[in-house]
């Protein structure tokens, strides 16, 4: 874990607020096109979706979604030609406890 990676991944809104909606995120992306493809929202959600959800540009979020798994926030599955996108629990608590106990 990098935490001034991390403190500056979480600089920026749209990057707290995917977070946020990559917490729970069958309450933002709808999961019908997930479960037609034998997946669930489990795997985390795609790219478009998080693009959609953000009314950013697909290379804005691309680059923001980039910046999160360097900085250890986020894990990636590739499926096919879709990439899905999950929060990294690990880090996230482990940067909780270096705020808790460092800062």
């Amino acid at each position: 874990m990098e935490p001034s990676l991390i403190l500056k991944a979480l600089s920026n809104e749209t990057r707290r607020q995917i977070l946020f909606w990559l917490k729970h995120p069958e309450d933002y992306f709808d999961e019908t096109p997930y479960l037609e493809q034998g997946l669930t929202l489990q795997i985390g959600a795609c790219v478009s979706d998080i693009q959609n959800q953000s009314g950013l540009a697909q290379s804005v979020v691309s680059s923001y979604l980039l910046m999160m798994q360097k900085a250890g926030l986020l894990e990636a599955e590739r499926v096919g030609k879709w990439t899905f996108y999950r929060r990294n629990e690990k880090t996230i608590q482990a940067f909780a406890e270096y705020i808790r106990t460092e800062l």
